[in-house]
C-alpha cells in the first residue's frame, strides 16, 4: 500500500534502563544508552534510524535525562510526560503528545528501540496494512512466534486514553493495547550472510551486542 509518510512520526524509544547491559558495570559506554554503543563504527542508534527513517515523515528520540547526548543526530528529544519510570507506554504517550503538538498532520506515531539495528524495511507499510484492514486497533510487530510490544503503530488520537490507564496504574504493554485491540503482525526473519536472523534481534546484553558487531561486519 502506498504510505503518505506524513502521517507518521518513527519514535526511538531510548527511556529504558538498560540493566541487562549496564547493570553489572558491564559494556563500554558509560552514559547507559544501548543505542550510543558502537557498532561498526557508528552508534548503534544511527543504524537503527537508517532503517526507519526512509518509511517515516520525522522522527524524533524519546529519552529521559540530559537531551545533549543525542544532539550529534539533529532530532527532537522528547521526555516522558508522565513522573517516573513508567515504562514503554510513557515513552507511547509522550511521542503522542508531542506529534500533537508539532506534527498536526499526523495521525500515528511508530515506535522502535535503539537496540534493533536490523529493522525490516516494510514495517511501517505492514503495520498500517493490518490497522486499515481491521479499522483499528493497535499494530505490533511479531517474529517466530514471539510479540515485540515496543514495536508497533499507535494512534495518536488515543493519547487521552493512554494518560488515562498509566494514572491508573497501567503498566503492561498488551493490558493497554488489547482494550482496543492488539493486532499482531508477523515479520519473516532475514539473513545476513551465513545467519538466519530475527528482525528484531535486540542488543540486551554485551554477548548480544557482540554478535550484533558480527553480523554488521557480515553486512558490509
Amino acid at each position: 500500500m502506498a504510505i503518505d509518510k506524513a502521517a507518521i512520526v518513527g519514535v526511538l524509544l531510548a527511556g529504558g534502563q538498560s540493566r541487562r547491559m549496564f547493570g553489572a558495570g558491564r559494556g563500554d559506554d558509560a552514559s547507559g544508552d544501548k543505542g550510543l554503543l558502537d557498532l561498526g563504527g557508528r552508534p548503534m542508534l544511527a543504524h537503527v534510524m537508517e532503517r526507519l527513517a526512509p518509511q517515516v515523515g520525522r522522527m524524533i528520540v524519546n529519552a529521559n535525562g540530559d537531551p545533549a547526548r543525542f544532539a550529534a543526530f539533529g532530532l527532537p528529544v522528547v521526555a516522558d510526560t508522565v513522573g517516573g519510570y513508567a515504562g514503554p507506554l510513557a515513552g507511547v504517550l509522550a511521542a503522542m503528545r508531542w506529534t500533537a503538538a508539532n506534527a498536526p498532520d499526523a495521525r500515528f506515531v511508530v515506535t522502535v528501540s535503539t537496540d534493533a539495528p536490523f529493522l525490516p524495511d516494510d514495517l511501517v507499510g505492514r503495520l498500517l496494512e493490518a490497522e486499515a484492514a481491521e479499522g483499528g486497533g493497535i499494530a505490533l510487530a511479531a517474529s517466530g512466534g514471539e510479540l515485540h510490544p515496543v514495536i508497533g503503530l499507535w494512534p495518536v488520537g488515543l493519547a487521552d486514553d493512554l494518560e488515562a490507564a498509566l494514572g491508573q496504574g497501567t503498566r503492561k504493554v498488551l493490558a493497554w493495547t488489547d482494550r482496543h485491540g492488539t493486532l499482531p503482525v508477523d515479520f519473516p526473519y532475514r539473513r545476513i550472510g551465513a545467519a538466519c536472523i530475527d528482525p528484531f534481534f535486540n542488543a540486551n546484553t554485551p554477548e548480544e551486542l557482540a554478535q550484533a558487531r558480527r553480523l554488521v561486519a557480515a553486512e558490509q
